[in-house]
């Protein structure tokens, strides 16, 4: 994938959390720029190519975390869409909900792939295709091909039941179903507020029946 010039790409990641933003207002921006320099017109060319990218995308509901109640609905998903990012849950897991957050946190930004969840007992077929044991697990999906499985909270963080949505968002970067980081620190300052009482509870993440 070809990474976009810093200056595009800082454009588009702000305009991903204004919804007042439009194309005009971000070539003014670019155009302010005082740089004046050989590549602007192909920054220009660029911004325009992104920002209909982006458009179409969050046409087709990209930019959004929901949840999938069948599980067919989700393989058809996870088939024709580029980059997937799927949540198998319960909701009685306080992990899974910690998870959640997080992944919601992200999807806005991360416009570039379909962020999903589905519970468990929605797919049991999937559930044992997949092998799925432990909760939450979240696994990545490129061209309907699972790409990287994060079960439970573990290679997040420094610690098993520590970690920060751009903990998450590295790891997702590096399984190359995220572009680049988005996540700001006061991204992440607010999601710890929120998660601040959602403490894992050492029994959530375990097989379940």
């Amino acid at each position: 994938m070809a990474e976009l010039d810093s200056k595009v790409a800082a454009l588009i990641d702000r305009n991903a959390k204004d919804d007042d933003s439009d194309e005009d207002a971000l070539i003014a921006a670019l155009e302010d720029d005082d740089e004046l320099d050989a590549f602007r017109e192909q920054r220009l060319q660029q911004l325009h190519a992104e920002y209909d990218k982006a458009r179409r995308l969050r046409e087709n509901n990209h930019g959004t975390y929901v949840e999938v109640k069948d599980e067919k609905a989700l393989m058809d998903i996870t088939t024709s869409t580029k980059l997937c990012v799927v949540h198998f849950f319960k909701p009685d897991f306080n992990r899974c909900r910690i998870m959640d957050g997080h992944l919601e946190s992200l999807a806005p930004a991360h416009y570039e792939a379909r962020l999903l969840r589905i519970n468990v007992d929605n797919c049991p077929f999937l559930v044992t295709k997949m092998k799925i044991q432990v909760l939450p697990c979240v696994i990545a999906f490129i061209d309907g091909v699972s790409v990287d499985r994060i079960i439970g909270f573990e290679g997040l963080g420094r610690s098993p039941d520590n970690f920060t949505t751009r903990d998450l968002e590295a790891r997702l970067i590096n399984a190359e179903v995220f572009v680049r980081p988005k996540v700001s620190k006061e991204d992440e300052m607010a999601q710890a507020r929120k998660s601040r009482n959602m403490k894992a509870d050492d029994d959530d993440d375990d097989d379940w029946d």
